[in-house]
């Protein structure tokens, strides 16, 4: 139950931006409104082990009634907010009316397809759990399909898988998935050729992990050829159809497979809200993450356009967590009556993992590549997963992949829309 004149806190969005304020605020003198129309919490930057059968989906999940069932002050409303009116300060969602003194907005990111003909309706983001899962039925029902093709140039064509975005999780998919056919598909489809698989990732700029220093983009570059992932620099797409990448040269490339990890933007604002946004999506904020003309109003996460440094802050999960913790202190600063402060952020690093006992890690001006890495890249990841059960999943699940060679999650699970009968495993 809510204290009577105790400060109403409502966040909208349980991403990271949102649990990290939520948390923030646990405990404290104001009642705190988590809205999200999940009733869960995704890790998601192991969303693309999901995607490729190394992980469970409840692995990297967690609810958020359980993560705040010892904060009486926190309280969760699954729902999707359908209007806010700022003059009043309320919330509106499908099943309440929620007044606010303070609003904070971490509604995340959505795809940015760059105008590119196609690209939304042929490809496969990794956005959300229902993203992930898609995608690895989709995988799954492409093996089977090849498994009984007899034409070749048919079968080279279901095998091809074309990665467009060549930053972090575009690497690290096409690690995870060339190791996926290197061994677990090998044992499960003897009679199939795995040399007719070709994995391409096509990056427009000329490096990969763009902003990580120049020996980084080489390791993970020679790193990702070894393992025969066919890595296209410099290679912008043009058109994409359920058959076909065509790029801005003129090249065709025959696939059914498109994954999509070229880039974001801010994504959730309704156009009545009239908040200034940029192109991208994002919210133009002042230095405290508050936004212009609403000092009762933050936004954090992919949604927050911050400058610093005469640079934008990129949309990933450390910077959404800082602000997050951030923007609630400062709400705490306007409870008790002082000014907010701007933001700072504390760049801790960034890294990518490029394989079996191999990654690119970047932690402040220090660079570590190979097995160190890798284990700097795991613990990490599995120290920032949230619950005991979550980390001890993905450690088992990681062990035995390492051990074993096994992926033990090589399932097609039905999705709403029947993916096995959409992807071709039925007819």
């Amino acid at each position: 139950m809510t204290v009577l004149n105790r400060p109403q806190v409502v966040i909208i969005g349980a991403g990271f931006g949102g649990l990290w304020a939520a948390k923030t605020l646990a405990c404290s003198g104001v009642d705190v409104w988590l809205v999200d129309r999940n009733n869960y919490h995704t890790f998601s930057p192991l969303l693309y082990q999901v995607a490729t059968a190394e992980l469970e989906p409840d692995d990297i999940i967690y609810p958020v009634r359980s993560i705040f069932h010892k904060y009486p002050n926190v309280h969760f409303v699954l729902g999707e907010v359908t209007s806010i009116d700022a003059l009043q300060r309320v919330v509106n969602t499908q099943q309440r009316r929620i007044g606010y003194d303070y609003l904070l907005f971490s509604l995340g990111s959505a795809v940015n397809y760059y105008g590119i003909h196609g690209a939304a309706e042929h490809t496969f983001p990794l956005k959300d759990m229902d993203d992930a899962v898609r995608l690895r039925n989709h995988i799954l029902c492409k093996f089977e399909a090849a498994n009984y093709e007899v034409d070749k140039e048919i079968r080279r064509q279901i095998l091809t898988f074309t990665i467009v975005g060549g930053g972090p999780t575009g690497v690290e998919y096409c690690g995870a998935l060339a190791e996926l056919v290197r061994k677990p598909m090998e044992r499960d489809y003897p009679s199939l050729d795995m040399s007719q698989v070709h994995i391409i990732l096509l990056e427009a700029t000329g490096s990969l992990l763009t902003g990580l220093p120049k020996r980084l983009h080489q390791y993970t570059l020679d790193r990702l050829t070894r393992m025969g992932v066919e890595v296209r620099l410099n290679s912008h797409v043009q058109q994409i159809t359920s058959t076909a990448v065509t790029l801005n040269d003129g090249q065709i490339i025959p696939t059914e497979t498109v994954v999509w990890t070229a880039g974001v933007q801010g994504a959730g604002l309704k156009q009545q809200w009239k908040f200034p946004t940029l192109p991208n999506g994002q919210v133009n904020l002042l230095p405290t993450l508050q936004v212009p003309d609403y000092p009762e109003i933050y936004v954090v996460g992919d949604l927050a356009h911050v400058k610093e440094d005469r640079r934008n802050l990129p949309m990933v999960a450390p910077v959404a967590t800082q602000e997050g913790t951030w923007a609630a202190q400062n709400i705490l600063r306007q409870v008790k009556g002082s000014l907010p402060l701007p933001f700072r952020y504390k760049d801790q690093g960034t890294m990518a993992v490029v394989g079996r006992n191999a990654a690119a890690v970047r932690l402040g001006s220090v660079t570590f590549t190979g097995f160190l890495a890798w284990i700097i890249w795991a613990l990490i990841h599995l120290y920032r997963l949230i619950g005991f059960r979550n980390r001890l999943l993905v450690f088992l699940n990681w062990s035995m992949d390492y051990l074993l060679y096994e992926r033990v999650v090589r399932l097609i699970t039905p999705l709403p829309e029947n993916d096995a009968i959409k992807n071709g495993c039925l007819e």
